[in-house]
């Protein structure tokens, strides 16, 4: 199999570090908007490569994270009159129930934010001590300057992330920061939002930290797989490698870098700041989870791309042709061969999880299947495999 790497730019071979256990990281959601199609197909992009590296043989330990204390989430909760972990938590429960009528594989372990105070702390400490961070007022921030390799991620010049920060929540322009790069791993408390203690006072984590901390915890010091969105490269994901290997020591923190395209709709991103989102269960009210799951596995995961409304009902059509492939009654004449379709199915998502083709390999067998079985060809042994490969995509008609 061949990923391609965000930081290299490349499909390289992949392999677990160890050989026999694949160590993945997938950045969650912050849990005050959720259970968009965005979420789904980052979610079931992970869930596919969950699957399928089973299939390869591999253990898959996989964290996927709730950010469950953010600035987003407080200013939602804020503006709610609502308490941050009762929306939070709510949030979070509508994901879950999204995410399983979808049929996913959960993760081994899914960890929030708020419950990881006492090891971003451990963490913080430590980079202050080294050099890499420094209070000021009341927060600690990562001390970029330090860092001769930020930017190696996201390759975009100092100009560019001092904007591109600006746009995502960061401040530029706060005084108290030594350079504007500089990010926050420690905030100081406000009247109003939640606060721990802290050796410098009452405060609360950063976005970036928490992340590094939770995958570092329950993944250790290299992880094979860490994923996301494309919108996390710049400034979440070059924070987290710069703070997780000067925390460790160790480098590389990951080995794949893998990032999913937005999603637009109606002509625009969607996104939670445009209220343009698609919902879910919304979706799944008028149409079959296996069909919303093969349009969405019919686009590129590393592509941008529109939702189109009528994109389920399309593949309706896809969805039934595979339950009907695998109760079809066959005869005891010739017996239908799959190994063209099967291996055309293997090197898709050998090259780098390419579903389009995939599906397209899966619906030709399909196809295969009802028509040999009209022949009264032996269809059994074909309707296992599309069975079996059907299943790394999710599909649950076929079971």
């Amino acid at each position: 199999m061949r990923l391609f790497d965000t930081l290299s730019g490349e499909k390289l071979d992949f392999t677990p570090w160890d050989g026999q256990t694949v160590r993945m990281y997938v950045c969650g959601v912050t849990p005050y908007d959720t259970g968009h199609i965005g979420h789904a197909m980052t979610y079931l992009t992970f869930d596919v490569l969950n699957r399928y590296c089973q299939f390869l043989g591999w253990r898959v330990k996989y964290v996927q994270n709730i950010t469950d204390i953010d600035d987003s989430i407080v200013e939602r909760a804020k503006r709610d009159n609502e308490q941050w972990d009762t929306l939070g938590t709510r949030h979070t429960r509508i994901l879950v129930e999204d995410l399983s009528s979808l049929s996913v594989l959960w993760p081994n372990v899914f960890p929030r934010a708020s419950e990881e105070i006492d090891q971003i702390i451990t963490i913080v400490r430590d980079l202050e001590a080294k050099g890499f961070a420094y209070e000021s007022g009341g927060n600690v921030y990562f001390r970029v300057a330090a860092d001769t390799d930020y930017g190696v991620l996201s390759k975009y010049g100092t100009a560019e992330m001092i904007e591109i920060s600006r746009e995502r929540g960061a401040d530029p322009d706060d005084r108290r920061k030594e350079n504007p790069l500089d990010f926050i791993l420690w905030q100081a408390w406000q009247p109003g939002e939640p606060g721990w203690e802290s050796p410098w006072g009452l405060g609360r984590p950063g976005w970036h930290i928490e992340c590094s901390a939770m995958a570092l915890r329950y993944l250790g010091e290299t992880v094979d797989v860490h994923g996301g969105g494309s919108d996390l490269i710049y400034p979440h994901h070059e924070c987290e490698i710069a703070q997780s290997e000067h925390y460790s020591g160790v480098r590389p923190f990951t080995r794949f870098w893998m990032h999913i395209g937005m999603v637009r709709y109606q002509g625009e991103k969607m996104s939670k700041s445009l209220g343009n989102l698609v919902l879910v269960r919304n979706v799944l009210r008028h149409h079959s989870a296996d069909a919303l799951r093969l349009y969405l596995h019919s686009n590129y995961y590393r592509t941008d791309w529109e939702y189109r409304d009528t994109g389920p009902a399309e593949y309706e059509a896809v969805a039934s042709l595979f339950r009907e492939a695998v109760n079809v009654r066959g005869g005891g004449g010739q017996v239908l061969a799959t190994e063209c379709q099967e291996r055309r199915f293997l090197d898709a998502l050998n090259d780098d999880l390419n579903t389009p083709e995939a599906i397209t390999a899966l619906t030709d067998l399909a196809g295969d299947i009802v028509r040999s079985a009209a022949l009264k060809w032996d269809v059994s042994a074909a309707q296992d495999t599309l069975r079996q490969l059907s299943s790394i995509l999710g599909v649950q008609g076929t079971r």
